[in-house]
């Protein structure tokens, strides 16, 4: 682009965040340079300054400035036979309004700076009979496994976006931590803000961030396996509640906790193992759980771990989250 640009948002992008609709329209465009055009009023909406967080509308004017970056157009990308096979192995669960993904670890959700193989970037593999490629309307940890949910349109993710701010999704986490935590279960109400590159506890300045949590079984005092439920969704809300409150740290989390137990292998102990959320399309309650990654099912093995021994993910939530 070589001058300024004023597009009107379309009614397959209303309420949606900013930065979201970035990422649809300009995928190239890296985050960090996208919040200082923003922060020096170069991207404004509605001829107003404006940040990344903020919902745009059917109608609204967005302010564009020069970018080096090309406008992503409708028409699929071309994918190797290999990656689209690879993301319909995933699906879980589809209906006319909503994908279920168990996404394996070590694959990124969104690109980066020296990430170019993601979920993102491979989204139109998942088209099936739709016109329209599917949308995110949440992540998970690049190492982190398990239910990712994807909108087939625009409209199924305004209203899956707002269901994931509420508390009308349940997210049902395993892990595998150092340790045994005491009391054995409980919630852990304990704020969040950002420092540098990590996510620490700060009482005077964090945002609320709540966990609930269930010792399923242990090994000795050397190793649990926890169901969890986050029920606010800050960043890294589980790895630092688990490392800084019940000081027993996920298994492979070499930025938090680094802790590791002879014989088990590389690989964050961290799976999202299970979602309860309504369908826009058929307006009914879906729960979908999401088998083990392999690292996972190793460590299970070695420490003598049943993950039939917890038949219902969510028999925790209902006692631990009032």
């Amino acid at each position: 682009m070589t001058e300024v640009q004023f597009i009107i948002v379309a009614p397959k992008d209303d309420d949606i965040r900013l930065d979201r609709w970035f990422q649809r329209h300009y995928p190239d465009l890296k985050h960090g340079m996208l919040e200082r055009l923003i922060k020096n009023k170069n991207i404004k909406l509605n001829k107003a300054k404006t940040t990344a967080g903020t919902h745009v509308h059917t109608g609204d004017e967005i302010r564009i400035p020069p970018l080096d970056t090309p406008k992503r157009q409708d028409s699929p990308i071309r994918l190797s036979k290999k990656d689209i096979q690879m993301m319909q192995n995933m699906v879980l669960y589809k209906d006319g309004a909503m994908l279920i993904l168990n996404k394996p670890a070590g694959l990124a959700v969104q690109g980066g700076s020296k990430t170019t193989h993601h979920i993102d970037g491979m989204l139109d593999a998942l088209r099936f009979e739709s016109d329209e490629k599917p949308h995110l309307v949440h992540r998970l940890d690049k190492e982190t496994s398990g239910v990712l949910v994807l909108a087939r349109s625009a409209n199924a993710a305004a209203k899956l976006t707002a269901a994931f701010k509420g508390r009308d999704v349940h997210k049902v986490y395993w892990a595998i931590v150092a340790g045994k935590p005491t009391p054995v279960a409980g919630k852990i109400d304990a704020p969040l803000t950002k420092k540098t590159d990590k996510v620490v506890v700060d009482f005077d300045h964090g945002d609320r961030a709540i966990s609930v949590y269930q010792t399923i079984d242990n090994a000795g005092q050397k190793a649990s396996w926890l169901a969890l439920s986050p029920l606010t969704g800050r960043t890294h809300q589980l790895r630092v509640h688990l490392t800084d409150i019940l000081q027993t740290p996920i298994l492979g989390d070499d930025k938090y906790g680094k802790k590791t137990l002879a014989g088990i292998g590389n690989g964050l102990h961290l799976h999202a193992r299970a979602i309860e959320i309504k369908s826009p399309d058929t307006h009914k309650i879906v729960r979908v759980i999401a088998d083990l990654p392999p690292h996972m099912k190793t460590t299970f093995h070695m420490l003598g771990f049943d993950e039939k021994d917890q038949k219902n993910p969510f028999q925790f939530l209902d006692k631990e989250s009032k």
